[in-house]
């Protein structure tokens, strides 16, 4: 009892203290190591850091090096540190045992489902290389498509934002100079004149400078709130796909992400129902998403492909029929590729055409808004020098 009772004195004296500090830093490092696993798991990569994650990874393997290894080098040359405390986790999975694949599901918001999927081909067929090269380039015309739909769509925002400051510029600080020289005429004015100085009065007042954030946000609140909801996602989507000049070029867009990733997943040797689950995830349209939901439940019923997607009144005869080809010769995905690549063309020209129309029209519309201010600024001096 003694013995034991020295040794009890002895673990509080000395062992005690260097347990307590132990304690201590384990509990520190276990607060940081959940802190930051969760910050990492939240966090978003943008998609050209991804591209850049894949290629590199892509060209570390073919030279041969280990994959953890190939991982441990990457997250030393990230300069994203949540995006490299990522990878280095990812790594570490590798080392106890776990599987690409698996670990890259742990971070849902930085892997997509299609690049699992892919992930999950390449390892189970042994071209786990090759499939982290394709990933790359589904990627980089990802990015592609992406940056050309961004660059027509903006020349609208810009007309519009030109057009808005243009028109308050003069309504704010040249319109009101005429309103006091029409007061000291004392004559009757015209009605386009008139809707002018009122709408100057209106937006030089102080409750235009309030009540016009607040309306905008609630506006803004309001879509947010009823894009989220199916329905309105739905319309919302719809009302896209229709709109004049945008609305094909949207289409096109989506069709060639759509081909683009099918074909990957389908070179990748993922069966056709289980690379249209994934490819759920590439479309940013509803419609197309419902489109692609349809088609996998009537491949799974013995439907061909080609005769599910029929069913779409958006999809182009000629999308249906390049597809009814490669089923009927046995080259489906070799079709489905044929496809991506005619659309991405077409994005191409549509991009080009619409780039070039938008410009004389942003001269057009604002000239128009400036032209119609002068005219009404003027027509009570005509009115003068008439009667005179």
């Amino acid at each position: 009892m003694a013995e034991y009772g020295e040794l009890d004195n002895i673990s509080l004296k000395n062992i005690s203290p260097i347990n307590k500090e132990n304690k201590k830093n384990s509990l520190t490092n276990l607060n940081f190591s959940l802190f930051d696993s969760s910050n990492t798991k939240r966090i978003k990569i943008n998609l050209k850091t991804k591209l850049i994650f894949f290629r590199q990874l892509s060209v570390i393997l073919q030279s041969g090096v280990p994959l953890s290894q190939g991982l441990d080098l990457l997250s030393e040359n990230i300069t994203n540190k949540k995006f490299a405390k990522c990878i280095d986790n990812i790594s570490k999975d590798l080392g106890s045992g776990k599987d690409l694949s698996n670990s890259f599901q742990n971070y849902p918001r930085i892997f997509d489902p299609i690049v699992v999927g892919l992930i999950e081909a390449g390892e189970a067929g042994g071209i786990l290389s090759e499939v982290l090269e394709r990933i790359a380039l589904l990627l980089e015309e990802q990015s592609k498509l992406k940056g050309q739909i961004t660059g027509a769509l903006i020349y609208p925002v810009i007309l519009l934002a030109l057009a808005l400051t243009v028109s308050l510029g003069l309504l704010i600080f040249i319109v009101p100079t005429f309103e006091e020289l029409f007061d000291g005429l004392g004559a009757k004015l015209p009605a386009l004149t008139q809707f002018m100085l009122d709408l100057s009065r209106i937006v030089t007042s102080t409750n235009f400078f309030i009540i016009t954030p607040i309306v905008v946000f609630l506006v803004l609140y309001f879509f947010k709130q009823y894009y989220s909801t199916n329905s309105g996602r739905l319309l919302v989507d719809t009302l896209l796909l229709r709109l004049p000049l945008f609305g094909d070029l949207i289409l096109r867009s989506e069709l060639a992400s759509l081909s683009d990733t099918f074909s990957t997943l389908l070179n990748s040797g993922l069966p056709i129902t289980e690379a249209l689950e994934k490819c759920i995830a590439s479309s940013s349209n509803q419609l197309v998403k419902n489109s692609i939901i349809r088609s996998i439940s009537m491949v799974k019923e013995g439907q061909l492909l080609s005769y599910s997607f029929s069913n779409s009144k958006f999809i182009p005869r000629l999308f249906i029929s390049m597809m009814k080809i490669g089923e009927e010769t046995g080259e489906l995905s070799f079709m489905i590729e044929k496809i991506a690549n005619f659309y991405k063309r077409e994005v191409d020209e549509a991009v080009s055409v619409l780039t070039k129309a938008m410009e004389p029209a942003v001269i057009f519309v604002v000239s128009a808004i400036v032209g119609t201010i002068v005219v009404a600024l003027y027509l009570p001096m005509f009115s003068l020098l008439e009667k005179i």
